[in-house]
């Protein structure tokens, strides 16, 4: 089933959607009319090609992300350096689950794409399962290891025929994004697949 996505701020960038290929990219205009009836996605913002976050063994292997039920003794942000190492060498079961949030954190921060080599099964196998491509690390690293590093590292453009990945935030233009960075996102597709979506 095709499906056209459209955002408020870059209606000139619409994708059209057949499984996990793009089928079109273009106006919205045009799209919408040479496809009467398409199921239509609406977002606000910006549709962008995704975003490369290159600290993949940092945030996943290197740190630990607290289940939420477990917020009232670790919090809600990761935890890094030797505490994280004490938690999951106490608990190697641990490690599984937090590499799964962590992949579920760069969902939500319009991470497609990740660099870095990883080491533990356990981040290999929730980045498999999320879709996630594994690219080559950037000469010059953005600066700390973050969910939205500075600068933001965006995927090259969208075409017809590549991979249906991207994602859209809710910013007026790519300014505001570098400005307001990768938590703006309100949408994630990788594959053909919605894998994120701010309720």
């Amino acid at each position: 089933m095709l499906t056209l996505h459209v955002a408020e701020s870059s209606p000139e960038t619409a994708v059209l959607v057949d499984g996990a290929s793009l089928a079109a990219v273009g106006p919205y205009e045009d799209l919408a009319a040479a496809h009467p009836g398409v199921r239509v996605r609406r977002w606000p913002g910006i549709l962008t090609p995704g975003l490369l976050n290159p600290y993949g063994p940092e945030l996943l292997e290197g740190a630990y992300h607290p289940d939420p039920r477990e917020a009232d003794e670790f919090g809600t942000e990761p935890i890094t350096g030797e505490r994280a190492r004490l938690l999951f060498r106490a608990d190697a079961s641990r490690r599984g689950a937090s590499a799964r949030r962590g992949v579920q954190r760069m969902l939500a921060h319009g991470t497609v794409a990740l660099a870095g080599e990883l080491r533990s099964r356990a981040a290999v196998d929730a980045v498999r399962r999320a879709g996630l491509v594994v690219g080559q690390r950037p000469e010059n690293l953005p600066g700390p290891a973050s969910f939205s590093p500075v600068p933001l590292v965006l995927l090259p453009p969208l075409k017809p025929g590549g991979p249906a990945r991207f994602a859209v935030f809710d910013v007026p233009d790519r300014a505001a994004l570098v400005r307001l960075g990768a938590a703006t996102c309100v949408a994630t597709v990788i594959d053909g697949r919605l894998v994120h979506r701010r309720r």
